[in-house]
């Protein structure tokens, strides 16, 4: 069984910022590509930046300049540092591993989310 928890949403004014975590446990052998998502009310969910095991990156266009991804292999766990907020980055955060389990399965998994608000 793969678990992801994530943590550090919460409530911040325009302009600040907040951190993401994502921890991963659980019967894997790999924890390849991991993926911030989000899901503002009443849209549809979409990549916001990604990371691979071995540093690349990826960013949305909306977010580029004010979002870091990053990783610490060793702990499984991925963050999301989120700068120069603004109200249209209020949403629902996911976060998603690929994993390859202990059983040779390779599938995506998700967290449970966690709300971003900005708003003052």
């Amino acid at each position: 069984q793969v678990q992801l928890v994530e943590s550090g949403g919460g409530l911040v004014q325009p302009g600040g910022s907040l951190r993401l975590s994502c921890s991963v446990s659980g019967s894997i052998i790999s924890l390849n590509r991991m993926g911030w998502y989000r899901q503002p009310p009443e849209q549809q969910r979409e990549l916001v930046a990604s990371i691979t095991n071995d540093g690349g990156t990826y960013y949305a266009d909306s977010v580029k300049g004010r979002f870091t991804v990053s990783r610490v292999n060793a702990k499984n766990t991925a963050y999301l540092q989120m700068n120069s907020l603004k109200p249209e980055d209020t949403a629902v955060y996911y976060c998603r591993g690929d994993v390859i389990t202990t059983r040779g399965y390779s599938s995506a998994y998700w967290g449970q989310g966690t709300q971003v608000t900005v708003s003052s």
